[in-house]
């Protein structure tokens, strides 16, 4: 027993430093996943500064907290981090840079530069961003088409190799200083016009540096060479370049390519089983959204400028020919009565469909078309073109995690991850809980990258979720696209309460999140 007394004492001791832990805040009593795909445990998770500092079982070790959130009947997350957002404008705006509609969704980090699109300049993004702080923290792609753009504009050829050099050098800069990757959107002008050649030397680029291609497929439906054939080239650019392929928002798109999602997801899994490393997002809307232009308008006529486009859109040799496009385009999508107008400058339009709008103007649907891109470039639509089955199937994958996609005139910029939770977790059970917040959390961060965040683990950044299970919910509708989600009872970021109680904090701690190499 004598000898067993040093031991003793050596026990209490230890048991003692434990017990007198300082930390900034405990979360307590709730239902922890912790981001990977495992089951809830019950845990406590302490913070001190901007790190997770304890995790340990419900109880093992007492803390003494400045802080403590009660986290009893609730779920304890990993922030959510959504890898496709358009939110960098309103990150640098004076207004909206609190990104209060994905800290309502439980969102913690944001994706920008998606589609092709975006800053190209790391370090004048930072010092926008920067200026007066930012609600979430923002990582950044960089955008084949902003690169493109900078190099020769928006003409309609294809680059020569000293230009795609000066693209290259722009983004091995904004490589070294932290970017994901290069996203592309070749769907869109001016990405349209680029070969596949030049999409795989960029792609090398970011190689280099272990970064991830993003991509908009060039086609998602039949616009020009095909859904299947698109993810095909977007195969062979990963695979040519030897980098991790991302496949923005996977959707087939429209009605002549309902059902293929199977076929997609045959191919994406047959070139997984042949080493090429690939992952997807998805929202769970089955309305897309863009503008008007780029939903049915040729890209061919947009080429060059915007007065250019408008000059053609009446000229004699090019007339015809975009209407019949635009005629067919419509169709693809479903109908003008499956195009709503969801954002305009003139507020009588929002709320109406293509088909309700011709009528009124009588007009036919193309002219309707003409009249609303003539008249603005800030049309934007809701494209209601896609089937459950799709939706359902890509949803099911493993490699498949949650984004919103977010932009005005859709709910899915407010509400996205709350809807995912509500339909297709709870009401339908497409998905699991676990998987839900693996695909919303750690999978998402190990695919971009952002190897301190995605997981309550000691060491990572404090981005932590606490929500309610039965309040959790969308709020948001197309017929109220801004209206913020509920359910969200604490959320910090890098260690700061964003949210607390339900409500915003004015905190502004997010940071810029560099993908770790």
């Amino acid at each position: 027993m004598v000898k067993a007394l040093p031991v003793i004492l050596l026990l209490f001791t230890l048991l003692g430093c434990q017990e007198g832990k300082e930390v900034d805040i405990l979360i307590t009593n709730g239902k922890v996943f912790d981001g990977s795909d495992t089951l809830a445990k019950p845990m406590d998770i302490a913070v001190c500064g901007e790190l997770i500092c304890g995790v340990s079982p419900a109880g093992e070790v007492s803390y003494k907290a400045s802080k403590t959130i009660d986290a009893k009947n609730q779920i304890v997350t990993p922030g959510f981090i959504d890898p496709h957002t358009h939110a960098y404008a309103e990150l640098i705006s004076n207004d909206l840079h609190q990104n209060l509609n994905y800290l309502f969704q439980g969102v913690t980090t944001v994706v920008v530069g998606n589609d092709g699109d975006g800053p190209v300049d790391i370090d004048d993004a930072l010092g926008e961003l920067n200026s007066d702080g930012i609600g979430t923290n923002v990582a950044m792609f960089i955008g084949h088409g902003s690169l493109r753009r900078k190099v020769i504009g928006e003409v309609q050829r294809h680059t020569t190799a000293e230009e795609m050099q000066q693209m290259a050098e722009l983004l091995d800069t904004a490589m070294q200083k932290g970017a994901l990757g290069i996203s592309s959107g070749l769907y869109y002008v001016p990405g349209s016009f680029a070969a596949t050649e030049e999409v795989i030397a960029m792609a090398k680029v970011a190689a280099k540096y272990q970064g991830v291609y993003d991509t908009h497929l060039r086609d998602e439906s039949t616009f020009n060479i095909g859904f299947l054939a698109a993810l095909d080239e977007a195969i062979d650019i990963a695979q040519q370049a030897d980098i991790h392929l991302h496949v923005a928002h996977i959707k087939a798109l429209g009605v002549d390519v309902w059902g293929q999602s199977h076929q997609a997801i045959e191919k994406i899994n047959n070139a997984k089983a042949e080493g090429i490393s690939i992952s997807a997002d998805q929202y769970p809307w089955q309305a897309s959204g863009t503008n008007i232009r780029s939903a049915v308008v040729p890209k061919w006529a947009m080429a060059d400028s915007d007065e250019a486009f408008i000059q053609r859109i009446d000229a004699p040799e090019y007339a015809q020919k975009i209407r019949e496009q635009i005629k067919e385009n419509i169709r693809r999508r479903g109908g003008a009565d499956a195009l709503l107008i969801t954002a305009s400058k003139f507020p009588e339009q929002v709320g109406r469909t293509l088909e309700e709008l011709a009528t009124q103007w009588e007009v036919s649907d193309t002219e309707a078309v003409v009249r609303l891109v003539k008249n603005s470039q800030l049309t934007r639509v809701a494209s209601f073109n896609m089937n459950m089955g799709d939706i359902r199937a890509f949803m099911t994958q493993p490699w498949v995690v949650t984004s919103s996609d977010g932009t005005n005139g859709h709910p899915r910029k407010y509400a996205s991850f709350p809807k995912k939770y509500q339909k297709y977790v709870k009401e339908d059970e497409v998905v699991s809980l676990q998987s839900f917040i693996h695909r919303s959390t750690g999978k998402t961060a190990g695919i971009l990258g952002l190897s301190d965040r995605g997981y309550l683990r000691e060491g990572y950044k404090a981005d932590v979720l606490v929500f309610e299970p039965s309040r959790f919910t969308p709020k948001a509708s197309f017929k109220q696209w801004n209206v913020l989600s509920e359910g969200v009872s604490y959320l910090t970021v890098n260690g700061q309460l964003a949210i607390a109680d339900g409500q915003y904090t004015q905190a502004l701690a997010g940071q810029f999140a560099k993908r770790q190499r």
